[in-house]
């Protein structure tokens, strides 16, 4: 089963979801916005994706900024995360064991593919 961490009001959240439904995959959606991730999950879905923090941030987000996150060092940018999920990068996909950044929304695709 897949897991998609989810803001209904993204566009490519939306199509993202959407493919995985087209090609009929179960999927377990996470509105992270409403449901908060952990410090543990953040964590575990840096490793799925092998980037580093900042790089699974959205930082064109004023929030970013405003929160003096530029020179911040890893703890403090997950700590940013589960504060302000907003920072988020999204949509992100997992399977458990590998993890996508949905942008575009056919990066989903591979996680699909290698089921």
């Amino acid at each position: 089963m897949l897991t998609i961490y989810h803001n209904p009001r993204c566009s490519k959240s939306r199509q993202t979801l959407a493919l995985i439904e087209e090609n009929n995959q179960e999927v377990s959606v996470v509105e992270y916005l409403k449901t908060a991730l952990t410090k543990e999950v953040i964590e575990q879905l840096l490793a799925l994706l092998a980037l580093s923090p900042r790089e699974m941030m959205r930082t064109k987000e004023s929030e970013y900024s405003e929160q003096n996150l530029a020179t911040a060092n890893d703890a403090t940018l997950i700590a940013a995360m589960v504060s302000t999920p907003k920072l988020i990068e999204r949509p992100i996909v997992s399977d458990g064991k590998n993890a996508i950044i949905g942008r575009p929304p056919e990066n989903v695709l591979s996680l699909i593919n290698n089921k």
